[in-house]
């Protein structure tokens, strides 16, 4: 038995023994329609065979066409696959709640600084405290200036709580779900670098994460060893390596994504420069993460 094999076996065995557990008719799987809930899908219906377990879709109105296309033909196949609309607008909530910049991270202290000036996790992630952080924790020096009067953009990291995380509770509170399956990976980094199997809140399991301890690698030789059918963004010539909200500010590898857009697909590219307006002009302005050239990598 190969290595791949043998994480195959231990996750088949580990969402076996979660789902009898706690019953299947509670469960519902967080369905982005990009690889890796894909394969999160896929394996859960290796572990559990011809499960009912729910697969929610949330359309948020950012979803690139082609995910969201994806997700519809798995709808008209199976019954499983259920698309969802948000309760918010998100050019309004947006400029209500306010931005993403640069990470999640960044993001809620930032928010944290705009709402309630500098709070003891403020002085710490801008270095002014005695407590020592990591490198990795702290403001980078030329962000440095968003925490001052001078900065007027209004920041948060709420956008997927409100176009994603709470469409889903509600719905699996509506449904009687007790507990949500997400794809997500401690090797995908930023907050995710300490993602747990499951999740707590007291002493009650509200998330299970059956991929958290695996990588890329593996996810590639699973999806060509068992041929999963994945959006064809991922492959070439757009070669996509994330397919969440177009044209997010998270995204490190932005300036790349618009520039595929701008290639191939258009007219998303002008609804993300329509969307994240002022980030994108801020970042262009201190050439952080985007630059004017259009380069196709």
């Amino acid at each position: 038995m190969t290595e791949n094999e043998f994480l195959l076996v231990d996750r088949i065995q580990k969402i076996q023994q979660i789902i009898y557990q706690y019953g299947e008719n509670n469960f519902v799987i967080s369905f982005s329609g990009g690889k890796d809930s894909t394969v999160l899908s896929e394996l859960v219906d290796k572990a559990v065979p011809d499960n009912n377990i729910p697969r929610v879709y949330v359309n948020t109105g950012i979803e690139l066409n082609a995910v969201y296309e994806f997700v519809k033909s798995k709808v008209e196949k199976d019954n499983r696959f259920i698309i969802i609309q948000p309760k918010v607008n998100i050019v309004n909530m947006l400029k209500e709640v306010g931005y993403l910049y640069k990470s999640k991270q960044h993001s809620y202290i930032l928010d944290l600084y705009q709402n309630n000036g500098k709070t003891i996790a403020v002085k710490n992630y801008l270095g002014e405290s005695d407590k020592k952080w990591s490198r990795a924790k702290t403001c980078p020096k030329r962000l440095k200036y968003q925490f001052t009067d001078n900065f007027n953009l209004k920041v948060s990291d709420k956008c997927c709580v409100y176009l994603k995380e709470k469409p889903i509770q509600d719905w699996a509170k509506e449904n009687n779900k007790q507990y949500h399956i997400v794809g997500i990976m401690r090797s995908e980094g930023g907050r995710r670098t300490n993602a747990q199997c499951l999740v707590y809140s007291g002493d009650k399991l509200v998330k299970f994460q059956p991929l958290a301890p695996m990588t890329k690698e593996w996810e590639d030789w699973f999806i060509e060893t068992y041929n999963i059918d994945i959006c064809y963004l991922y492959k070439p010539p757009y070669n996509f390596t994330r397919t969440g909200c177009k044209g997010c500010p998270f995204n490190v590898e932005l300036q790349q994504e618009l520039d595929i857009l701008e290639k191939y697909f258009p007219t998303e590219k002008k609804q993300c420069e329509l969307i994240w307006k002022p980030v994108y002009d801020e970042y262009r302005r201190t050439e952080f993460r985007l630059h004017d050239m259009f380069i196709v990598r």
